[in-house]
């Protein structure tokens, strides 16, 4: 069974960083669709940032040049590395993959110019950014 489990939320000031991890298990992420969501109160699940099945990645326009989705394949583990975070950055953030045998039945497009499309998330980890 599919698991993705994320760390590394918490509070940081604006300007600042944190990194985010994906640890996932129960298949290997290689050659599929991995990416990150995040939803602040009151906003819709946002698609920010995705590794296609061809390794290339896309980012929200709202992330870009701040964000990146490095990987340590070794470890199955994703990372979100967020640096010049703006209290627009304050939500939930969640982990996800594609899953026919362990997702749901509703699909969740990937950031715009992605070909991925997600069914699988993780709990999710809480970043606030102050002002």
């Amino acid at each position: 069974q599919v698991q993705l489990v994320e760390s590394g939320g918490g509070s940081v000031q604006a300007g600042g960083s944190l990194r985010l991890s994906c640890t996932a298990s129960g298949h290997t992420y290689r050659k599929r669709c991995m990416g990150w969501f995040r939803r602040a109160p009151g906003n819709e699940q946002e698609g920010v940032s995705s590794i296609n099945s061809d390794g290339s990645t896309t980012y929200a326009d709202s992330v870009k040049g701040r964000f990146t989705i490095p990987q340590d394949n070794s470890k199955n583990i994703l990372y979100l590395q967020m640096s010049n975070l703006t209290p627009g950055d304050t939500a939930m953030y969640y982990c996800a993959t594609e899953s026919l045998l362990d997702g749901t039945l509703t699909w969740y497009e990937g950031p715009p110019g992605s070909a991925c499309r997600y069914n699988y998330f993780g709990q999710g980890t809480q970043v606030t950014v102050s002002s």
